[in-house]
């Protein structure tokens, strides 16, 4: 049966003193296999937090917790991992107010999701962005339609920044409603607007006919365009 206090146990619970260098060895390693797998999560994911503030939460998260329950797991190893950590954020803080491309690539930059109230389909990878989480958000704010947006932001921490439109400048737009977005289009009719479901592109059909492609970006998927003013 163990004693309690065995003090070999409980700091380095029976290592050599060497062990530490090991501990350290593995806090780089994990630190940067924690931040490399987050920044490829994406900033969506990570909301409110850096990438890199939200690496120390978990690492010191689990080398705080540990040693609270775990006889196995000593005092003095789980000490030096928070002196790692924080040595490591310091350096990654250091690089960021150094570096222009250490920061960009750890905390990204805006990236303008709408212009004009249409997707900014040159400046981001339309398929990376998860569609219904994004039209979510601008619901809750009471958006109807594209049209309805000058410009949208994904900010660095994962917000979305939002700026409307008078009700005066509202224009034509892609309807972001379930069941407007749904209401695929089968036939065009000669002067009616249409918005492409990909890019929010608004073009009027030239003929009658049953199918249409998008003049911006290339996409034949079509649903009816909107012009409600939105009502807050």
């Amino acid at each position: 049966m163990k004693e309690i206090f065995e003090w070999d146990r409980l700091f380095m619970n029976n290592l050599p003193y060497n062990f530490l260098l090991e501990v350290g060895f593995r806090c780089i390693v994990m630190y940067f296999v924690a931040l490399i797998v987050l920044k490829l999560a994406g900033r969506r994911g990570v909301k409110q937090l850096s990438v890199f503030e939200l690496v120390i939460i978990l690492t010191l998260g689990s080398a705080a917790g540990d040693p609270l329950f775990y006889e196995n797991v000593g005092l003095i190893p789980a000490s030096f991992v928070f002196i790692i950590i924080l040595l490591l954020y310091r350096c990654t803080t250091f690089l960021i107010s150094r570096s222009k491309k250490v920061e960009n690539w750890l905390e990204g930059k805006p990236i303008y999701l709408i212009e004009d109230g249409e997707f900014s389909i040159d400046k981001f990878s339309k398929e990376a962005l998860a569609q219904d989480e994004f039209f979510t958000e601008l619901r809750l704010r009471n958006v109807t339609h594209l049209g309805q947006i000058d410009l949208a932001i994904l900010e660095t921490n994962g917000q979305i920044s939002i700026f409307f439109y008078e009700d005066k400048e509202v224009k034509l737009g892609l309807p972001i409603l379930p069941h407007a977005f749904n209401e695929k289009v089968v036939s065009f009719k000669k002067g009616q607007p249409y918005a492409c479901k990909f890019c929010g592109n608004i073009q009027e059909a030239i003929l009658n006919t049953h199918e249409h492609i998008c003049d911006r970006c290339g996409k034949d998927k079509w649903v009816y365009a909107i012009s409600d003013k939105r009502i807050t």
